[in-house]
């Protein structure tokens, strides 16, 4: 553009001037401006192409400050806001760089409106970023204040205060729960009286059902008594009959049920939803957990208690109520107590009504593809399984809550405490046998958490890191977070090297004691969290590598 526009101004400098001396020397100037603004747009265009910006943290950043930031570190410059306690910011460009890579191809794969994503290290938050929009129709772009469905995750929020109860007595996990709901019914497998615990729901052994309740029908069909198989062969041969033209008019063809959105599957009859996704979309209120039990509570065990894995948010729900009576309070009352002691203020409960700052929309594909909103739903019979909503920020400040407990021994007496005791967090971190969907998964689900242990089975071939995470699915959104403490040998020497050395903000005398956990080394690990506010979208590859990415910009 430049060298193209030269010669038609030499043209003009050269040409004579009918104005005088007055119009050369103001033409001349105009020129010299001209070209001078062009070098210098130049300039900076192939700048910003070879050192482009870091991501600009915008509004709401106390959402996803470091719990040791000093009042005012946040600041706010050319409509920018500056992260003074974001550690160590030259050593993560690269990674950041990347990392944005990465998110912004998820987010093209699965043609989300809006993704967002954020990445602590040794209990520093380093990046956090948003991409596209979280409300398509007012074009508002998609950052890390925005709040979420974080959907199952609210499980692993959940784990936190049954953990916390059972620290202090109140909770025996290993009870039958109509010990602490006596209105739930006991439950029989096979003509036997069978006990479900606590510890069966919290990793999805106890039996109860999910949404999908078509385990059902096949049940009434094992349960005939055989003495009525031996009726008149007339009467069955009826039956058999009026059975097979129901089930050709309920049978739809492939092309209908692929191209049907999970939310949109109805009963061709009814014309309501089918019966795996029935309750998901339910606009039913429920004015208390133990209203909500009524959804389920009635329905056989579709397993024995112990024997198998079945995920079931229903049975968080049971959780929920076990939770009420344990600590006599509310089940959303205690839990706020327990998120303003993480100090998660941007974590709530997600209710219609209330004014909650930059709630973000959720999204779905219609059977045509294209993008639409998410039918309204009413999530009171799931808050303990489904029902909050957060922010990335806000998740990662609970993962590093975690890893902390996790990480801090009792022989150290230089930290503070841990919320929870290190002993309890190795225990709902530890895998449960019976608990895996499928023999083939990496993954085993412990207490609210899916686990990864690590493990190396060939020389020179691929080393598999210990992890923790949890992922959600709910109408309009998916979220995952992983938690990835650092190993106890080799790396850790690293990893305590870098807790150490990281450039922070300097503290006054009364926030000094509250920082001692950060000098110390604690926690050692990074933490990724991301959220999508589309349906039915996979994060957990997209999550793994940007752990991976800033794992090496961190320890290598």
């Amino acid at each position: 553009m430049l060298s193209g526009g030269m010669p038609k101004l030499r043209s003009r400098l050269t040409s004579p001037l009918t104005s005088g001396s007055r119009s050369r020397s103001s033409l001349l100037l105009s020129v010299g401006a001209l070209v001078g603004g062009g070098v210098a747009a130049y300039v900076t265009a192939h700048k910003l192409r070879d050192n482009p910006p870091l991501p600009e943290f915008r509004a709401s950043c106390s959402a996803f400050e470091a719990p040791q930031r000093q009042e005012g570190a946040c600041k706010v410059t050319d409509e920018r806001v500056e992260k003074t306690g974001v550690t160590s910011r030259d050593k993560y460009e690269a990674a950041v760089r990347r990392a944005r890579d990465l998110l912004q191809r998820a987010k093209d794969e699965c043609g989300a409106p809006g993704i967002v994503a954020a990445v602590s290290v040794d209990g520093q938050l380093v990046w956090a970023e948003g991409l596209g929009y979280c409300d398509v129709e007012n074009r508002v772009p998609c950052g890390p204040q925005h709040v979420m469905r974080i959907a199952s995750i609210s499980k692993s929020l959940t784990m936190t205060a049954v953990a916390k109860l059972w620290e202090e007595g109140k909770l025996d996990l290993d009870k039958p729960v109509q010990d602490y709901v006596p209105s739930f019914p006991e439950k029989e497998w096979e003509g036997e009286k069978v006990t479900v615990t606590t510890r069966h729901l919290l990793s999805h052994l106890g039996g109860i059902r999910h949404y999908d309740k078509s385990y059902l029908k096949k049940k009434d069909k094992k349960g005939e008594n055989p003495n009525e198989k031996a009726k008149d062969k007339s009467e069955s041969a009826s039956n058999a009959k009026t059975e097979n033209v129901s089930a050709e008019k309920m049978d739809k063809p492939k092309s209908e049920k692929v191209d049907k959105p999970k939310s949109e599957k109805t009963d061709k009859k009814q014309n309501v939803p089918d019966s795996s996704t029935e309750e998901m979309v339910s606009k039913r209120e429920f004015k208390s957990v133990s209203k909500s039990l009524d959804l389920f509570k009635d329905d056989p065990l579709v397993h024995k208690p112990g024997s198998k894995y079945l995920y079931t948010t229903h049975g968080w729900t049971l959780i929920s109520a076990v939770v009420e009576a344990a600590s006599g309070k509310d089940f959303l009352a205690y839990m706020q107590t327990l998120l303003t002691e993480m100090d998660l203020k941007e974590t709530v409960p997600d209710k219609p009504i209330p004014i909650i700052y930059h709630r973000a929309r959720g999204y779905q594909f219609n059977k045509k593809g294209r993008l639409e909103n998410t039918p309204y739903v009413d999530l009171s019979y799931k808050w303990a399984g489904g029902g909050y909503l957060s922010t990335v920020g806000d998740l990662i400040k609970f993962g590093n809550a975690m890893l902390y407990s996790y990480q801090k021994s009792p022989e150290d007496k230089e930290n503070l405490p841990g919320l929870l005791k290190q002993s309890t967090m190795q225990t709902i971190w530890k895998p449960v046998p019976n608990a895996k969907s499928k023999p083939s998964n990496e993954s085993c689900y412990a207490m609210g958490w899916a686990v990864v242990e690590r493990e190396q089975k060939h020389g020179q071939c691929r080393p598999r890191r210990h992890f923790v995470s949890h992922s959600g699915g709910a109408m309009g959104f998916s979220s995952l977070m992983a938690i990835v403490p650092c190993p106890e040998d080799g790396v850790s020497e690293k990893c305590e090297a870098n807790s150490v050395s990281n450039d922070r903000v300097e503290l006054d005398s009364s926030q000094k004691e509250l920082s001692k956990s950060a000098l110390s080394g604690l926690p050692r690990g990074i933490v990724v969290a991301a959220v999508v506010n589309l349906t039915d979208v996979g994060l957990s590859k997209t999550v793994q590598e940007i752990g991976e990415v800033f794992g090496k910009a961190a320890y290598s």
